[in-house]
Formats: C-alpha cells, sequence, structure tokens
C-alpha cells in the first residue's frame, strides 16, 4: 500500500541514482530505419564553474529538461549535452580570494604556471558544485559526454578558431577603447559592467580662448527664450562629472547648428593645468540644450567622445595605467626609443608620436602617479583656486563598475584583439530572417535583430591568466605571428626568438562555438553528424547578444548550418511583487532550499506554469499550492489502489461500455494533444496548464467522483470495467506527468508496479508517451458526463453565493423538460443527489415558490431555497459585497485616472491595479446575478 503521502527527501536522491545507472540520459541507439529526424539534440548554456544553483537556472533547466524527457518518451534519439565554463574572472577571482584568505602568496608572486595549476587544483575539487544541483533539480543530462570549456578538444577548436579567423582577416589587432577594470586590470565585455545609480556632480569649467579671441554670448533672456542681453566671453564653458579626464582633452565640441559659437569654430582654447591648445569643434553630439552647449572631448576615456575624436580627427591620449593613475612622466621617459624617436605606449605595443607623448608630458607633476579621484580631487580644488571653476552642480547619475570587483570602470584605451563581428553577423541576420532560426517568443527577434544591424566589433582579449591563452607570438620587433601550436609559429618565425601573447580569450569566444565543439568538432564525429545543427535552445533574454548572436555568427562560419533551429528565451524571474530579487531586498528565492522543504517536482511545476510571462512573479506559497497538486496525483492513487484499480491484462479502452470510461477516454486524449501541442510549440505554461485541468479538475474531481457509486455498486461487469479503466488512465496520467514532475510520477510508476498485470516498461523515464486514436473521444458519452458536470457545478456555485450550509439538502425540480433531459435525469439520480447534496429529484410544471431557477443543458432546473436560507439577510450580505467591490472599483479608477500614477508608477504596480479593478468587476457581475435571482423569490 503506498505511503500516505510522497517523502521527496528520501525518494528524490534514489531516484536520482536510478536513472542516471540505468544509461537512459544517453541518447537511444539508432535505428537501421531512423534517420536524422529521430534525434533531438539540445545544449546547455553552460554555467560558470564557479557557480551554484539560482532561480534563473531553476527555471532554465527545468524547461530543457521538460523537453529531453518529452522527446526520450517520443522515442527520439534524445542528447541533452551538459558543460561548465570556465568563466576567466570570477574563477581568478575565487581562487585569488582564498588564496589570500590562506595568508598565501598572490598570484603575481606565485607566476603564471603555478598560478594556473593551482585553478586547476580548485576546479578539480570544487568546481562541480553546480553540476549536482542539477541533479537535485532532476536534469537527464547525459553526464557522460559532460564538457568543461578549457577541455582540450574544446581548446583545439578555440584555437583553430581564432588562427583561421586571423587568416581571413576577420581577428585582428587594434587599439579601440575597452571596458577596462583597473582592480582586474582587463577589458570586461558589457555584460559584465553594472550600471549604478551614485551621488556626483556637474563641475562647470572655464577653458580660455587662446590667442586672444572673444565671442558674444547671450545673458539675458525674455519670456519666450529669446536673448535680450550679451556678454562678451574670452571663455567657453564646459561641464563634466569627471574633471580628472580633462588632462587627456584634445577638443571641445559645439553643435553646428549653435549660433552662439559658430564665430569661433575652428578656434582654440587653452587647456587650463597644461596649457595645451586644443580646438573647438563641430559636431551633432554637442546638444545646445544641456549646460552651455559646449562639451570637452577625451577620445581616450570615453566611449562617445571616441567617436567624435574619430569625426573630427582630434588625438586620443591615455593619461592612465592600467591601475586607474594618473600616467607618470618617468613612465613615459622609460619607453623612448632613440632610432626611431618615438614612445612605446604605455601598457601596450602600439607605437606613438613624439609631439602626442610630450602632451602627456605636460601634466603636472603633483598630479603625476596619482589614483584618478584622488587627482579629481586636486584638480577641482586647483580650478577653484585659480577662480576657473564657475559652478558646481549636485546630481545623481549612472556610474558604470565592475559586477564583480566593485570597482569604477574606465574607458580605456588600448591594444586587443578583435572579431570583425559586422561581416560574421550578416549570415545570422540572414538566417533568423529567412526561417531557418525561429525565436519563442518570435518578440525576441527584435532584440537579436537590432543588435547585429548595428554591432561593433568584438573585444576578446582578456588581460587574465585563467583561460584560452590567445594564439599569437611576438617578435622582437613587434611582428606577430598566429598559429595553432607555438612550434607552427617558431617555423613562421624563423630563427626569430619569440613571444606568447600574454592576454586570455573572453571566454564568450569559447561559448560561441559550444554546439559545435562540444560535439567533437573539427573531428567529424558520429555525434556532430547526427546531433548538430541541435533542435532548441533555451536561454534567457539577457544573452541574446553576448551568446545566441555569436553561436549563430560561428556555427554557420564553420559549419555552414546554423547551431539550432529554434531559440526559446525564458523570462526573468522577479518576486511576487514584480521586483528583480535581490540579496540587499531580502527577496531572494533560494531554489535548493525549496526543493529541501517542498521537493524538486512543486519547484519544477511551478517554474513550467509560470513560463509564459516575460516576467514571472514568484513566491513561496505559490510553490507550496503547486506541492498540493502533486499530492492530489498521490492521494489518488492512493484511492484507486483502496479500491483495487489494477492493471488488467489485455485490457482494451477501445472496448469499455460504461459512459463514464468512455467520456474519461476522451478527456484523456484531449488531455494528450493539448499537452503535446505545447511542448511542441515550446509552451511549457499552457502544457502545465492541461496536466492541472485534467489531473484535478477531470480525473480527481469528476471520474474518481463518478466512480466511486460504481467502486461501491452490485453490476460486478461495471466495476471491473472500471477499476480497470482506472488503473489505466492512472498508468497514461504519469506519463503525460512526468516530463514536468519526474520524481513523484516515477515513485508512483515504480510502487504501482506489481498492481496488476507487469509493466513492460520497467521506468517512467523510459516509457514511451500515451499515442491515443482520435476514436478515444465518445461525442456521446462527453455530451451526457458534460450535462452531469454542468449541473452539479451549477448548483454548487448556487449554494455557495446563497452561502446554503453545507448539511442543508434543498429539494431540485426541471421545470417541464423533454424526453431526453428526463432520461438523463433517470440515469444520474444518485449522482446528483449525492454530489449535488439536494433531497430529492422531481419535475415540475413551474418553478415551486421559493425557488432559485437557472438554466443547464437547455433545461430549466429550479433549487428551493426559501425555507433553508433567510432570504432577507443574504440580500443584505450580497449588496454590502456588491457595495464592497464597487468601493473597490472606485478606489482603483480614482488612481488610474491620475495622469500623475500611470506615468509615475512601475508598470507593473498599474499592471496590477487593473488586475484589481477586473478581478472586482468580475465578483460584482457574479454577485449581482445571485442578488437578482434572489429579489426574484
Amino acid at each position: 500500500m503506498l505511503d500516505k503521502t510522497f517523502d521527496p527527501k528520501s525518494a528524490e536522491p534514489r531516484l536520482y541514482e536510478m536513472w542516471e545507472s540505468s544509461g537512459l540520459f544517453a541518447p537511444r541507439a539508432a535505428l537501421p530505419t531512423d534517420g536524422a529526424a529521430d534525434a533531438y539534440s539540445i545544449v546547455i548554456p553552460p554555467p560558470n564553474v564557479t557557480g551554484s544553483l539560482h532561480i534563473g537556472h531553476a527555471l532554465n533547466n527545468t524547461l530543457q529538461d521538460v523537453l529531453a524527457r518529452y522527446h526520450r518518451m517520443k522515442g527520439k534519439a534524445v542528447l541533452w549535452l551538459p558543460g561548465t565554463d570556465h568563466a576567466g574572472i570570477a574563477t581568478q577571482m575565487v581562487v585569488e580570494r582564498q588564496l589570500a584568505a590562506a595568508g598565501n602568496v598572490s598570484r603575481r608572486d606565485m607566476g603564471r604556471d603555478a598560478f594556473v595549476d593551482t585553478v586547476w587544483k580548485w576546479k578539480a575539487e570544487s568546481g562541480g558544485t553546480i553540476v549536482r544541483q542539477l541533479r537535485r533539480l532532476g536534469a537527464s543530462c547525459d553526464w557522460s559526454r559532460e564538457r568543461f570549456t578549457l577541455d582540450e578538444g574544446l581548446s583545439a577548436a578555440v584555437r583553430k578558431v581564432f588562427v583561421q579567423l586571423h587568416k581571413e582577416g576577420l581577428i585582428y589587432r587594434d587599439k579601440r577603447l575597452v571596458n577596462w577594470d583597473p582592480h582586474f586590470q582587463t577589458a570586461i565585455s558589457d555584460l559584465e559592467v553594472e550600471q549604478k545609480e551614485v551621488d556626483g556632480a556637474y563641475w562647470h569649467f572655464a577653458y580660455p580662448l587662446a590667442d586672444g579671441v572673444t565671442y558674444e554670448h547671450p545673458a539675458a533672456f525674455d519670456d519666450d527664450g529669446k536673448a535680450t542681453e550679451w556678454e562678451t566671453r574670452d571663455y567657453i564653458v564646459v561641464a563634466t562629472t569627471r574633471p580628472e579626464t580633462m588632462l587627456g582633452d584634445t577638443g571641445v565640441a559645439v553643435h553646428p547648428d549653435d549660433e552662439r559659437y559658430a564665430s569661433i569654430v575652428g578656434k582654440a582654447v587653452i587647456l587650463p593645468i597644461t596649457g595645451r591648445r586644443i580646438p573647438i569643434v563641430a559636431d551633432e553630439y554637442a546638444d545646445p540644450t544641456k549646460g552651455s552647449g559646449a562639451v570637452k572631448i577625451t577620445p581616450a576615456h570615453d566611449f562617445n567622445d571616441f567617436q567624435v575624436g574619430k569625426r573630427a580627427g582630434l588625438a586620443a591620449l591615455n593619461i592612465m595605467d592600467a591601475f586607474g593613475r594618473i600616467i607618470a612622466a618617468e613612465r613615459i621617459d622609460a619607453r623612448y626609443d632613440a632610432a626611431t624617436g618615438n614612445y612605446n605606449d604605455f601598457g601596450s605595443s602600439s607605437i606613438w608620436k613624439e609631439e602626442e607623448w610630450r602632451a602627456l608630458d605636460a601634466i603636472p607633476h603633483d598630479l603625476q602617479g596619482l589614483d584618478r579621484f584622488a587627482a579629481r580631487k586636486a584638480i577641482v580644488a586647483r580650478a577653484e583656486e585659480e577662480g576657473w571653476l564657475k559652478q558646481i552642480e549636485k546630481t545623481r547619475h549612472m556610474v558604470p563598475h565592475g559586477d564583480r570587483s566593485g570597482v569604477v570602470i574606465e574607458p580605456w584605451l588600448t591594444d586587443q584583439w578583435y572579431v570583425d563581428a559586422k561581416t560574421l553577423a550578416q549570415p545570422a541576420l540572414k538566417a533568423v530572417e529567412q526561417g531557418d532560426t525561429v525565436f519563442e517568443p518570435k518578440s525576441y527577434e527584435k532584440i537579436y535583430f537590432e543588435w547585429l544591424r548595428n554591432i561593433e566589433p568584438w573585444c576578446i582579449s582578456r588581460q587574465l591568466w585563467w583561460g584560452h591563452r590567445i594564439p599569437a607570438w611576438y617578435g622582437p620587433d613587434g611582428q606577430i605571428f598566429v598559429a595553432e601550436t607555438e612550434a607552427e609559429a617558431q617555423a613562421q618565425a624563423g630563427n626569430l626568438p619569440l613571444t606568447q601573447d600574454e592576454d586570455v580569450l573572453d571566454t564568450w569566444f569559447s561559448s560561441a562555438l559550444w554546439p559545435f565543439s562540444t560535439m567533437g568538432w573539427p573531428e567529424k564525429t558520429e555525434d556532430l553528424a547526427r546531433f548538430y545543427p541541435t533542435s532548441d535552445l533555451v536561454t534567457a533574454a539577457d544573452i541574446i547578444f553576448f551568446w545566441v548572436a555569436r553561436m549563430m555568427m560561428m556555427g554557420l562560419h564553420f559549419t555552414g548550418e546554423a547551431p539550432f533551429k529554434r531559440v526559446i528565451i525564458n523570462g526573468l524571474v522577479r518576486d511576487e511583487k514584480g521586483q528583480k530579487m535581490s540579496k540587499s531586498k531580502g527577496n531572494v528565492i533560494d531554489p535548493l532550499n525549496i526543493i529541501d522543504e517542498v521537493g524538486a517536482d512543486a519547484l519544477r511545476f511551478t517554474m513550467a506554469i509560470l513560463s509564459g510571462t516575460r516576467d514571472i512573479k514568484l513566491s513561496k506559497q505559490r510553490i507550496e499550492g503547486y506541492r498540493n497538486f502533486g499530492t492530489k496525483l498521490w492521494n489518488a492513487a492512493r484511492f484507486a489502489q483502496m479500491n483495487e484499480a489494477r492493471r488488467v491484462a489485455g485490457f482494451d479502452p477501445a472496448g469499455v461500455d460504461q459512459t463514464i470510461n468512455r467520456w474519461i477516454r476522451g478527456e484523456l486524449t484531449k488531455a494528450e494533444r493539448a499537452v503535446s501541442s505545447a511542448l511542441e510549440a515550446g509552451r511549457f505554461d499552457e502544457a502545465a496548464s492541461a496536466l492541472y485541468r485534467f489531473v484535478w479538475n477531470v480525473f480527481c474531481d469528476w471520474y474518481l467522483e463518478l466512480a466511486k457509486p460504481v467502486f461501491n455498486g452490485a453490476d460486478e461487469a461495471a466495476r471491473a470495467e472500471t477499476r480497470a479503466m482506472t488503473a489505466w488512465v492512472l498508468d497514461q496520467t504519469l506519463k503525460l506527468m512526468h516530463s514536468v514532475m519526474p520524481f513523484i510520477t516515477e515513485e508512483l510508476w515504480d510502487q504501482l508496479a506489481d498492481q496488476g498485470a507487469a509493466r513492460a516498461e520497467p521506468m517512467l523515464l523510459g516509457a514511451r508517451w500515451p499515442e491515443l486514436p482520435d476514436a478515444f473521444v465518445d461525442a456521446a458519452a462527453e455530451g451526457e458526463i458534460g450535462w452531469l458536470v454542468d449541473l452539479v457545478t451549477e448548483i454548487r456555485q448556487l449554494r455557495a453565493e446563497m452561502n446554503v450550509p453545507p448539511s442543508a439538502k434543498p429539494p431540485l425540480a426541471f421545470v417541464a423538460p423533454d424526453a431526453a433531459t428526463a432520461e438523463r435525469m433517470a440515469r444520474h439520480r444518485e449522482l446528483i443527489l449525492t454530489l449535488g447534496r439536494v433531497s430529492s429529484l422531481d419535475t415540475a410544471s413551474a418553478a415551486p415558490s421559493g425557488a432559485v431557477t437557472f438554466v443547464t443543458g437547455g433545461a430549466t432546473a429550479a433549487l428551493s431555497l426559501a425555507d433553508i436560507i433567510d432570504l432577507s439577510a443574504e440580500r443584505a450580505r450580497l449588496s454590502k459585497e456588491i457595495a464592497a467591490f464597487d468601493s473597490d472599483i472606485a478606489h482603483v479608477d480614482k488612481k488610474l485616472g491620475n495622469p500623475n500614477f500611470v506615468a509615475r508608477a512601475a508598470a507593473e504596480v498599474v499592471e496590477e491595479q487593473r488586475q484589481k479593478k477586473a478581478e472586482a468587476e468580475a465578483g460584482k457581475v457574479r454577485l449581482q446575478a445571485a442578488l437578482d435571482r434572489l429579489s426574484a423569490l
């Protein structure tokens, strides 16, 4: 006999071990008649090797597992390929912190080789945490094929791709601005930059015009904004939030249509502190409506300024070193090359003109070597002392920070390796435009298109030690030799001594190859031939740019095919109020804690049924609610077991006679169609909703209730058929449920294995999906049971609305029923009396006095309530509740009618109010109908 409740804590580890040891996570062997169509493949978005399971992982991997289990049960050869990403900066940070905590030397003291060896040891001992946690979620990955982005096979693929793209001119070295992290001393991607709002200021500085030039500037304005007074100025006012960057200013920009400055475009200003002359240029980037309309241009330390500088031909002066300090003169002088008369760029291999470096030498010595923020204070103090500080405007503004280091990111001009992403993007655009790869939901294609159509060169080098070292070697005069191995590079270089590039590749570079490198490319492996292109990719919207698009670019370029046929974008999990989860807010839901408390199935079902929205509002209460759904299924199985519902050898559901059995057979078929259709379309919420409706509302609430009188009746043939049918439906239901709630369904499958005839399928994991014929849907049985269900539902709803006590049993009468209704009344009399909790079932020529009437199945029925409830009290109660709804509606209308509320409130708050109003209006309609019925008595 089944236990009273399902215990996930004891069952889940046992069941997962059984699954993994069965070998069924691996793809089925191909049958002689099977071709590529029998394969279904999906690659896991590789989590960071440093990571642990968070709620986003729980959602994403649940959806992948639902697909893998479903297609496996459909008989396909399923490969769900797992793995982890080496996560360069995150892993290096973790190991460095551990070294520091243990009192060990720093990585720079250790040296590169020793440090990398230490990281590999850490990975072997501690790098598998998230993989173990994915098992707890029930992930049915083929762990025998688990990959790591620094595996030797994947590393070989990375080197081959780099070398080939370099030969094709699609990888090159260039001096451009990057997001520079002064703490880790590396370039980082936009994804690793976190914008934070901080207190700051706009410092307004006066830059004096050179050569005694002056111009007329408005000094007063009328009500229409026209200048009424003018003043002669010999300076331009610029505003900046980063005074320290003025040391690298190489121009001042004004808008070409700004009449205030038209006379001085092409003139020069003297840069305060350094005394350098810098030109005044016209560029549309300058906004005449903001501040003075003039902006300082620092091409080496601002992304917008860099573009202005390119358009205007301004020099780009990098005035900071890798630590975010103002460059010191001795460092500049130390790089002077007497043979060429040029200076090597600090921190890179580029050569700069002597006059540009001498501009840096003009920086006052008391600022040289200062941290950028100390330099800021010193510059502001000097500006105030010397009188060219005109105003300090306090503000709050967004400042980029490293998401791991927490320090302010510095736009920094440096030599890096780049990919010509624009060229690679064209086939990736075409593949989605012509439908080779589709997005679900389709609206996400817009994000994909917008980014690829405006794509910039992709910086792929990182100044780290952990990662794929760039396969480039340098000769003594800066010659570059790119090759897959050092031996090949040396063969190119001849007798020249070589030094390998110190940098490693951006982790997104190796991840971009993930769909095909994990299957053995560039070797022509069986897996590559059978499972590439993959079928689906399930991932989050925030990495459409960083990962999805790059996989498309690389997959198309190196294999000629898009790496996946469909991209399913999952939503963002927020808290129950729609707020983003964060530790600081204390609203983070830890999936591992949830699994400990209520089991993996409840979490998985919640993730699936809520997955249809972009922002998933999640609460612990909702998860606990869906645990009750699992309990409902368990109790249904116990009920069937107690009523001796067992499998019968040779039982054929096509031959059942009982109306309820023909009806449930059809309802099961419709449920299977709905679930299959939803999963094929990637609509996990629709699949979960269909399962919920069938299991809870149809099978448990109606079929088993309708079966009770049969189980307890004297008709042995009907009882035997209904027992066999119940066992058969339960088996099929477990199959339908398995992909979403695998643990409880597998446990029931196992526990009920000895209930009657033996099954051919020992484990649900390897069972076949139900294939039910259309003929199982019986219109006559559906009409008959549908009539009964509608009748009882109407009676129950009336009882609830009229506040009829549970113990009361009012009489029920049909008013002048037709022959078909009369026959149904007779056939189902006992069920109507029991399920509707009515004292009698009769016919009448007219509705009895004191009865509430309703229409069901085209016939009028009357429920006599006058002698059971206090009509006056119920009218008063309903009127009071309707008034409460009116008050709620008016309160919401007042909010929604306030333009300030609609404009300023968060979108989710406004939507919540609209939903609240809709619910109140629906409740009012329902209660008003009940009141109208009472008033008619």
